[in-house]
């Protein structure tokens, strides 16, 4: 934490209790990404149960799974500007209980169409929520320290992915699908309750103490207040002006592309292509997704290590987002030519665990490339393009599947977009997106 150099008043400074809220505000939206991701996954475990009993075939459950994603990837759109313009307390609070309130009433649908509207509201609804996690990171942490509590946020959807397979089936089996869902709607509600009661912006003071010479920056440029009315508010449309907006769509795009084929396709791989038992698939299945928790925080601390070793923000945070990605794309373009089943399952932890690197310091690089009024809105453009690739994924490997009856392309095709992305972050793009002016 930065330090100020003279010896402010008490009066003037709050106390260290104060400023250790930022670090309990995290700790809730960890909670929330969870929950978050919890949410997204229960329908992938009910998924035989609600076809048998909705009388679906293949081709309807499937158009129903990804029935989330194109909502949510569209959705983002417009939700980076609505944090920019409402704040996170807000935004968070109105997406964890729509979010919530699809959920519960899901469990209370009986035909196909109702399920299917409420899989959208739910990819409309959890839109907000990175984002609101980004503009909290900004406000409450300086530069050199944002990449840590990010991708502490963004490692809530890794846990989820671990844990969601043994929770939500013992949940399942204990209440049913139905009251599997309206347990993690309520759990969701819970959360909400609680950021409204716990969450608020960092005072000028706080942000001083936090912040250090950044705010002292800030306020060289007058005071944050007429900063503020200054600015253009959020000038959503500005950012597709500037090129590194685009190589971080095209970039987050390669790069979710082969995470989106893990999180679909995984499973059927480990069954189909490896010989195991759907119970041994559900255990070998977790392994990528531990790997990945720790990738997502190593990603983050990688990124602040160099910024407070001195180098550039920028190139600071491309570290791991590129390095990543080109491990990532190593690790699984050979797999199709490795016949040990204990190696393949090693290239694929490793892969996974490489292109979680990213994910957390792709957020913070948002932070750290928009102006300050932007930064939700840029995340979440950023976001949009990431969810592009990952609506893809399951639609491209189920053709690509149906048309060699092998996942060899699926993985060479994932080493190229992986290729891709460490292309447009590592070459590409190259400094901040300047304030935008009058």
């Amino acid at each position: 934490m930065a330090t100020l150099k003279t010896s402010p008043s008490p009066a003037s400074v709050p106390q260290a209790p104060k400023v250790g809220l930022r670090w309990g505000i995290i700790l809730l939206l960890l909670l929330g990404a969870v929950v978050n991701y919890l949410d997204r996954s229960n329908l992938s475990i009910a998924n035989t149960t609600i076809a048998a009993e909705f009388g679906l075939s293949s081709t309807q459950m499937g158009l129903l799974l990804s029935a989330f994603l194109w909502p949510y990837a569209l959705a983002n759109l417009p939700a980076g500007w609505l944090v920019d313009k409402f704040g996170p307390k807000k935004m968070f609070a109105w997406a964890s209980g729509l979010w919530s309130a699809a959920t519960i009433l899901s469990a209370f649908t009986n035909t196909y169409s109702l399920l299917y509207a409420m899989r959208m509201l739910l990819g409309v609804s959890e839109s907000p929520f990175f984002t609101s996690g980004l503009k909290v990171t900004e406000r409450w942490f300086a530069k050199s320290e944002r990449g840590l509590p990010t991708s502490i946020i963004n490692t809530g959807s890794q846990i989820a992915n671990a844990i969601a397979p043994p929770l939500l089936t013992v949940l399942m089996l204990t209440m049913t699908w139905r009251g599997m869902f309206i347990f993690v709607g309520v759990i969701g509600l819970i959360i909400m309750l609680i950021w409204l009661k716990v969450y608020r912006d960092p005072t000028f003071a706080e942000k001083q103490l936090i912040k250090g010479p950044e705010a002292a920056a800030e306020q060289s440029t007058g005071t944050e207040k007429a900063k503020t009315a200054d600015a253009p508010k959020a000038n959503w449309g500005s950012l597709f002006k500037h090129k590194s907006t685009w190589f971080m769509i095209i970039g987050n795009f390669g790069i979710m592309f082969t995470i989106w084929v893990y999180l679909t396709w995984l499973p059927s791989y480990l069954e189909k292509e490896q010989g195991f038992t759907l119970k041994e698939t559900g255990w070998i299945a977790s392994i990528p997704f531990v790997a990945g928790i720790i990738g997502v925080l190593l990603g983050g601390l990688i990124s602040d290590f160099f910024i407070r070793k001195g180098v550039n923000v920028v190139t600071s945070r491309k570290v791991p987002i590129v390095g990543g990605a080109i491990l990532a794309a190593a690790s699984v373009a050979p797999i199709p030519f490795i016949d040990s089943t204990v190696v393949s399952i090693v290239l694929l932890s490793v892969g996974y665990f490489a292109s979680q690197l990213p994910s957390g310091v792709i957020w913070t690089l948002a932070a750290d490339i928009a102006p300050g009024e932007q930064v939700a809105s840029l995340g979440a453009i950023q976001n949009f393009g990431g969810f592009l690739g990952a609506a893809l994924a399951p639609v491209v490997t189920g053709y690509i599947l149906d048309t060699t009856g092998s996942f060899n392309n699926v993985f060479l095709l994932g080493a190229g977009l992986l290729l891709l992305g460490a292309l447009s972050y590592g070459v590409f793009l190259k400094k901040p997106i300047p304030k935008p002016t009058h």
